[in-house]
């Protein structure tokens, strides 16, 4: 499968890479190919690199900052249409330093405002509640966890699920349609609790049912 993932970050990076070991085609979108190349984290990376507006994909990837996902998506354009997006982004605001408050929460969510402005889209929230360590490898943590999907779309959470248990993913929670990612964006406060106490990302959630 082709999949096209937006962001050069340590998320894009990982999941690039580990879909790419998983058998899949990658690319990366970026603003700018050559720059991104030259960056020191991305010395030894053998991924291909595009600009937002040549990218295309089978199934496409968020994996942008919160602030960053409307532009970069408007970036790629008309490419999305009818394609399944996974968004991994979230709404934190950093504006007044550390731990970060959420941009939007309660009745709306990051993911519903993307859906709204890319209506031809068959976006599904996933990712989101975990370091992107544990994105890769969730076996890494000795224990089964859990994983959450969310999107109006079922084929597209499904589609969503054979992706994350291409990287080892056993417990995949289909929460339904899009409103979901409310909560899910709303774990990320707990989640930075966690991280401080812990003193380690590597942690992740498990629903015992």
């Amino acid at each position: 499968m082709q999949l096209a993932i937006l962001g050069t970050g340590a998320v894009g990076r990982a999941l690039g890479m580990a879909f790419s070991s998983a058998g899949h085609d990658v690319v990366i979108g970026t603003r700018d190919p050559e720059r991104t190349r030259q960056r020191e984290e991305w010395a030894g990376i053998d991924l291909v690199l595009a600009a937002y507006e040549d990218l295309d994909g089978d199934v496409f990837i968020n994996a942008t900052d919160g602030r960053g996902s409307l532009p970069a998506l408007e970036a790629v354009g008309d490419a999305l249409d009818g394609k399944v997006v996974i968004d991994t982004s979230n709404a934190l605001d950093f504006s007044q330093g550390f731990p970060p408050s959420l941009f939007i929460s309660n009745t709306d969510s990051l993911a519903e405002q993307l859906q709204r402005e890319f209506p031809e889209v068959r976006l599904v929230k996933m990712f989101n509640t975990m370091n992107n360590t544990v994105m890769v490898n969730p076996q890494g943590l000795g224990d089964d966890s859990t994983i959450f999907v969310a999107g109006n779309d079922p084929a597209a959470r499904q589609a969503a699920a054979s992706l994350a248990a291409d990287l080892g993913w056993t417990d995949v929670f289909d929460l339904g349609d899009l409103t979901a990612a409310r909560g899910l964006e709303m774990y990320l406060p707990l989640w930075v609790r966690i991280f401080s106490l812990l003193g380690r990302p590597d942690f992740n959630i498990k629903v015992v049912r």
